[in-house]
This record gives structure tokens, sequence and C-alpha cells, in this order.
């Protein structure tokens, strides 16, 4: 597995145990984080105060469906599940994009889509 593959692994690891600080030891200190159609926001503090997201219980149970990389980008289908904190179960489908700079994530782009009804609804 290359090094950028398992700074995304070590990431997404950090999220399924709601450790903040293996999440911030991958990213570099200008991160910027898209989720389309949530919210747009840089550096570390900001990323921090976001792990959680408003309205959901973590840790997060994710996993990785497929994991592909060109240069300095790593692209990441995943599967998953959050309480929110009302108590119901959100699941999701998830494309993530990790644009990498010296083996840390600089920029992250997510597409979130709630799950509904069944694998594609």
């Amino acid at each position: 597995m290359s090094r950028n593959k398992r700074t995304v692994e070590t990431y997404l690891d950090g999220f399924r145990r709601n450790d903040h600080e293996q999440i911030l030891s991958c990213l570099t200190d200008d991160i910027e984080w898209t989720v389309f159609g949530g919210f747009r926001l840089t550096g570390k503090e900001a990323y921090d105060a976001a792990i959680e997201g408003p309205g959901f219980v973590p840790p997060p149970r994710l996993e990785v469906v497929r994991m592909v990389e060109e240069d300095d980008v790593v692209m990441a289908e995943i599967t998953g599940e959050v309480e929110r904190d009302t108590g119901e179960v959100m699941r999701m489908s998830m494309a993530e994009v990790f644009r990498m700079r010296d083996g840390r994530i600089c920029e992250r782009r997510a597409w979130v889509i709630e799950l509904k009804e069944n694998d594609y609804r």
C-alpha cells in the first residue's frame, strides 16, 4: 500500500474511533474540506471543530468499498452508518477525493448521500 493510501486509511480509522489527534495528524495545516451541499472550511482548527458534525453521535461506522490513487490524489468509495442525536441511524454512501501533499491530506472533497430505502435510494 502506498504512503498516501496508508495516510487515508489512518485518517479514516481516526474517524472510526473519534480520535481527533489521529485525524489531525493526517492533515496539512492549511487543509481545505468541502462537503458538497453542506459546508466548506479551511484550517486544522476549523476542521477539528467540525469532526463530529452537529446532530450526530460519533463515531461513525465506515467501510471502504474501494480506493484508487493517481499522482497526488486518492479517491475512496465509502459506505457507513452514524447515529443521529435523535437515536435514529443514518446510512450513507460517500465519494471522497483526498489531495495529498508530502504524505498528508491538504484537501478533502466529499459527496455524502443519505440512503433511506436501499443501497441506491
